[in-house]
């Protein structure tokens, strides 16, 4: 159990967030595999990690357990699933966590780092729009080191194949509706129950103050992903993971 003077259990608060995804993506744990394969393929076992938009560390938690040697910066705004991050990984030398807004044009200076081996994020950067997740690949061009690796894991969605698109979703949440009768928790759920525990009760209030209600970007291809990293400084992108609805998409610096 990961349990601090609150007597708050990080580690069950981690589990049920990766349950609550995992009603959303089946294959999250697979993307997670290959995210890492690719990491170790690329910059080695031992790399300095960039987890951004990090959530609760999802991916920190995965990289530590599979490369030991590594270090990891999480950075994000919310401050609910950071409480659970910081809470998980407290005491854990090899992990910081940075409050920032990758809307702010000066978030890069709040790192304690300049470049990293990688920079990875999954299930997150979709609530951008391509305007600013554009401006984001820019910036993140200048912070990954030569040789270096950005990968961004997430929902993407080709317009040229809307029979495609409409098939899987139908199937997708019929599959989910099914699950939900077994009693899963949806996001807004999950955050109604974080809303009454009496150590996430004000952060979760401040993180709907920061976010308001989920809301979506654009969600563009994954073609648009990797043609955005050339144009940012990568000398090499493409997706090296697809599900009928999520891709994995990789750059090389």
């Amino acid at each position: 159990m990961t349990e601090t003077a609150t007597g708050t259990d990080w580690r069950s608060w981690q589990e049920s967030w990766d349950r609550q995804q995992e009603w959303y993506m089946p294959d999250r744990e697979e993307r997670f595999r290959v995210m890492l394969d690719m990491v170790e393929a690329v910059v080695g076992p031992e790399p300095r990690v960039l987890d951004l938009a990090c959530g609760t560390g999802s991916i920190t938690d995965r990289l530590l357990k599979r490369f030991p040697g590594a270090t990891s910066t999480g950075v994000d705004l919310d401050p609910a699933l950071l409480a659970i991050a910081r809470g998980t990984f407290e005491g854990d030398d090899r992990v910081a966590f940075v409050t920032a807004d990758l809307k702010d044009p000066d978030w890069t200076t709040r790192l304690p780092h300049t470049s990293y081996d990688a920079v990875l994020t999954a299930t997150a950067l979709h609530w951008l729009h391509s305007e600013p997740l554009a401006t984001l690949y820019g910036q993140l061009g200048g912070l990954v080191r030569d040789g270096g690796v950005f990968m961004n894991a997430d929902r993407t969605i080709d317009p040229a194949t809307p029979r495609i698109n409409a098939a899987e979703r139908a199937h997708r949440h019929a599959a989910m509706d099914r699950a939900k009768a077994g009693g899963a928790l949806d996001w807004a759920e999950w955050w109604a129950v974080a809303a009454k525990d009496p150590v996430l009760a004000a952060p979760t209030a401040e993180r709907f103050k920061i976010y308001g209600e989920h809301a979506d970007g654009d969600m563009p291809s994954a073609d648009w992903h990797a043609r955005t990293l050339l144009a940012s400084g990568f000398g090499e992108a493409r997706a090296v993971w697809a599900s009928p609805s999520d891709s994995l998409v990789l750059a090389v610096k």
